[in-house]
């Protein structure tokens, strides 16, 4: 005989569960394709077989040959004790399952709770079936399937039950909460600086999305946000709101203390889509009794793996709904030899040192040894892979072998710069465990080594093939040190800083690459997964722009230091730190990124430091901690399901040697309503793509081009939100209205023109202007948002609390909005922004908060600039103490911020610069934020007009 599926008209589809015990088998229900499900008795479904009245015999068994039986211990993961499915099936709670009986002797299924809520809104009142929802506001269980939604993308389903899915959850009210949309007047709501470290507009998925309770089944956004937390379902709607699509991924963040690692998949055992290749996540569906699951991003229906409900370290069955990739939107999958093309390499730093003249006299050379030194039993080599060479360099290049077991070195000089060598084969690239001895002996001597040198040409060019041929086989990081412009071979530079530029359209060739030796250099190292930072020393024109492009292209990092001095303990303490803390980073060697997204969205451009291999996969030879990177989406066709999915998937070896992939998946519910798209934008994603375009823009056109478009795109939402959501429409009206969600976001488009990557200035170096921008296109938001609005705090003032360590550690001061008028001249201030902190104090500061903070009798003895406070035994010295190392501590990064202090009346350039971060203020042609929102207005209602 048929089986019942067989016989059924074509789209239905019958859905079977057998009893692992094998003394029942019940049908659960018969699915019809417009979604309904019939409740059948297994006498109906499968004739021939009695029902099984209680006290009789048991049917005997029939298996679908096609179907995994599962072990013994596994049954309840499916099942309860009398037969029927386990609520625990429609809603598992985290740890592991717990066995309850069935409700009122009724079997629950997936689907049927969503059919009595349909049948709820239609009147039909079901009889006998508990009700699995509580109610408003509380826990949903996320895994009963709504009707028709998911089904496979197959000719014989059409399209239909999807379409009628949209409406249904129209209908049923079971799609997420309605966001409020709240409008607040800019020109009557002056900038909260606590809003920016809210969270960002709260995700509302709709039921039946998630398979899991668990807290941690959607992504940080520290780890992933979208500009956007409800998606239109069509371009066109995306389009109206003017609010960019993007996601802003930082995929190997650092963890602060006291927060969980990423849970790491050690059994190889990796599920992922036949189709589009998407990794099994928490918003997958599990159809045919479990074994099959079907995919969030294309409905491919898949077959679960064997040994997905086996738990390998115990040898015995294991909990389905305990497994990390099922209960988290953050993994790591230990990942199998397929995912292989050589075994993993082992983690390799070649360190080039300029040891020209200025290098030496600044003491950059004995700082940065010195710190290697130190820092040697930091560096990544648990499992004692990790390779290390040191080449120094000046107009030529200097080798050292480092024989292992020995102490001694034998340093080697190639003067032929033009077409570079390898003077010995062995002993250059050494094994840091294996070459201890050796190489802490030659870091101790090779600052003395070259302490008379009166060379002043640099051959980093030379030096930077050299290190490519020595790691080029294996792949690895290059750490550049250098204090001087590269003047000679491949990748020379001339000194191009010509103050009469500054200021005008030409300005933009100079944060363009020189030389085109650096980018075709970056993509050859990118091929044999070659990173390379730069640390750049130089207190004259050292072209930054054409040097960072070797860190952009390669995944690396730029870190300036102008006019370095080591004398000066601040300087050398700040280097110290920042290059430590690289060298102990753990890195991601020859990884590869590619964003996947729900049909009918396509990742369409990227920013940030890697090189585009193919159309949407990202070559990133090492990547460090905390590096972020912005990716703009396009809606391609209309999206049809109730939420998308975006899946971040990075292959990586880890600098221990192991193959893993870090997976990060992020779910957000669609929307066709433009008041749901403007409350769910997020502003500090918004400010982090905004910075991304803007420096783009810069070197593909003019400065002002950039200023212009970011303040363009501020412009259009404004406009949008006018005309769309409030009662004013189109014409001109006495405010300037946005959301509540967006209020910060003009304060930010603000700090952004102020910022000096693009501000309109003649005064700002084209060394210091190329820096910003290689932060502005890196930096995580969690940096990025205080680099272009920052932090501002009164101390003298603060809550007798601010300064002491309470349950969250050591208790901040409020900020205040970035204003002058906020100040007193009896005052002390902190202004910061992640890469500096300045200390204001006003000049009728009374004498003993200047010996409480200072240990000095008075405000005139006082002088201002670089500093390190004194350690003083009297509370309030502790609590600014306090709140300056929580200032330090709180970013993530390695940067270690100078302290500067200013006087009220103290040298001009040192006032301006930190008046500057004061971004509410008028400073030279920039405006006041007032001046900013009239400026604003007059456009958005057709006046005109610039910022």
């Amino acid at each position: 005989m048929a089986s019942p599926a067989e016989q059924l008209p074509p789209g239905w589809v019958a859905e079977w569960y057998t009893e692992l015990d094998q003394t029942h088998q019940r049908p659960i229900f018969i699915e019809t394709a417009s979604g309904h499900r019939q409740w059948e008795s297994p006498a109906q479904v499968n004739p021939g077989v009695p029902e099984h009245a209680p006290g009789g015999s048991p049917p005997p068994t029939h298996h679908n040959p096609r179907r995994r039986q599962y072990a013994a211990g596994q049954t309840q993961a499916y099942y309860g004790a009398e037969g029927g499915l386990a609520p625990e099936m429609a809603y598992p709670p985290a740890g592991g399952m717990q066995q309850q009986p069935t409700q009122g002797g009724q079997l629950f299924t997936p689907g049927l709770v969503a059919d009595q809520q349909f049948q709820a809104q239609q009147g039909q009142a079901p009889v006998g079936q508990p009700s699995y929802y509580g109610q408003p506001g509380e826990q949903q269980p996320e895994y009963i399937n709504a009707p028709g939604y998911g089904q496979p993308a197959q000719p014989s389903y059409g399209q239909a039950p999807v379409d009628a899915l949209a409406g249904q959850f129209g209908q049923m009210g079971m799609g997420q909460k309605q966001f409020q949309l709240y409008t607040t007047n800019l020109l009557t709501s002056p900038p909260e600086p606590r809003d920016l470290y809210r969270p960002p507009p709260e995700i509302r998925l709709p039921p039946n999305s998630c398979i899991s309770p668990s807290p941690h089944a959607n992504a940080d956004p520290s780890y992933q946000r979208s500009t956007i937390n409800a998606i239109p379902t069509t371009a066109s709607l995306l389009g109206k709101a003017k609010i960019p699509l993007a996601l802003i991924i930082t995929p190997y963040r650092s963890l602060n203390e006291g927060e969980e690692p990423v849970p790491l998949v050690t059994d190889t055992v990796i599920a992922r889509c036949r189709r589009c290749r998407t990794y099994i996540n928490p918003y997958v569906q599990f159809i045919d009794g479990g074994n099959r699951w079907r995919c969030c991003m294309c409905n491919m229906s898949n077959e679960v793996p064997q040994l997905f409900d086996w738990d390998q370290a115990r040898n015995q069955p294991g909990d389905r709904w305990a497994r990390a990739e099922l209960n988290h939107s953050v993994i790591e999958f230990v990942a199998p030899t397929e995912y292989m093309v050589r075994p993993p390499q082992p983690a390799v730093y070649v360190f080039l040192i300029d040891v020209s003249h200025n290098a030496i006299q600044s003491g950059m050379v004995a700082t940065a040894t010195r710190t290697i030194l130190e820092n040697l039993e930091r560096i990544p080599d648990e499992d004692e892979r990790t390779k290390v060479a040191i080449i120094c360099y000046d107009t030529s290049l200097y080798f050292f072998s480092l024989p292992p077991g020995s102490t001694d070195s034998t340093m080697l000089v190639v003067s032929d710069i033009e077409d570079v060598f390898l003077p010995k084969p062995t002993d250059l690239l050494v094994n840091l465990a294996e070459s201890r001895a050796a190489l802490e002996s030659l870091l101790g001597r090779v600052s003395d080594m070259f302490q008379d040198n009166s060379i002043v040409g640099s051959a980093m060019g030379p030096a930077l093939q050299a290190g490519f041929k020595l790691m080029a086989p294996i792949g690895g990081k290059i750490v550049v040190l250098s204090a001087t412009l590269p003047s000679l071979g491949p990748g020379a530079l001339k000194n191009r800083e010509d103050p009469k530029i500054l200021g005008t359209a030409k300005e933009s060739g100079l944060l363009q690459a020189a030389s085109p030796f650096y980018k075709t250099f970056a993509i050859e190292c990118s091929r044999a997964q070659v990173s390379v930072d730069m640390f750049l020393f130089s207190a004259a024109y050292q072209d930054v722009a054409s040097l960072a492009c070797l860190p952009h292209y390669t995944s690396g990092q730029t870190y300036y230091y102008p006019a370095f001095n080591a004398g000066r303990s601040e300087d050398a303490l700040k280097f110290a730190h920042e290059f430590g803390e690289v060298l102990a980073m753990p890195i991601m060697l020859e990884a590869v990124m590619r964003v996947r997204a729900s049909r009918g969205l396509r990742m369409a451009s990227f920013h940030g430091n890697f090189f585009v291999r193919s159309t949407d996969l990202l070559a990133m030879p090492a990547v460090p901690q905390d590096q972020s990177y912005a990716i703009e989406i396009q809606i391609e066709e209309t999206i049809p399901t109730p939420f998308v999915v975006f899946q971040t998937a990075v292959l990586h070896t880890t600098c221990y040697g192991e193959r893993r992939i870090r997976v990060i998946t992020l779910a957000l519910p669609t929307t066709t309503n433009l008041s749901e798209v403007f409350a769910s934008a997020d502003q500090v994603a918004i400010g982090t793509l905004l910075a991304n375009k803007a420096v783009e823009r810069s070197l593909t056109h003019k400065l002002e081009d950039s200023r212009d478009y970011v303040f363009q795109r501020l412009v259009d939402i404004l406009v949008s939100y006018k005309t769309s959501m409030t009662s004013g429409g189109a014409g001109a009206s006495a405010g300037l209205a946005i959301s509540e969600n967006l209020k910060m976001l003009p304060v930010l488009v603000l700090g952004l023109l102020k910022n000096v990557g693009i501000r309109q200035s003649a005064q700002i170096p084209p060394d210091i202007r190329a820096y910003s921008q290689a932060l502005l296109t890196s930096l995580p938001s969690q940096l990025l948002i205080p680099y272009i609005y920052p932090t501002f705090y009164s101390l003298h003032n603060m809550p007798p609390e601010a300064g002491t360590v309470g349950e969250q550690g050591v208790i901040m001061p409020q900020a205040l909005p970035l204003t002058s008028e906020r100040m007193e001249r009896h005052g002390l201030f902190l202004i910061e922004d992640g890469q500096t902190i300045f200390l204001w104090v006003g000049r009728d500061a009374v004498p003993q908060l200047i010996m409480d903070v200072f240990n000095l009798p008075s405000y005139e003895i006082l002088r201002g600039g670089k500093t390190t406070l004194p350690v003083l035994d009297n509370p309030f010295s502790q609590r600014v103490q306090a709140v300056i190392q929580k200032t330090r501590e709180s970013r993530r990064g390695v940067y270690h911020p100078h302290l500067y202090i200013v006087k009220d009346d103290g040298e001009p350039p040192l006032r301006l610069w930190a008046l500057s971060a004061l971004i509410q203020d008028r400073a030279d042609v920039l405006p006041s934020y007032q001046q900013f929102l009239s400026s604003l207005k007059d456009k958005v209602n057709g006046i005109g007009g610039g910022y």
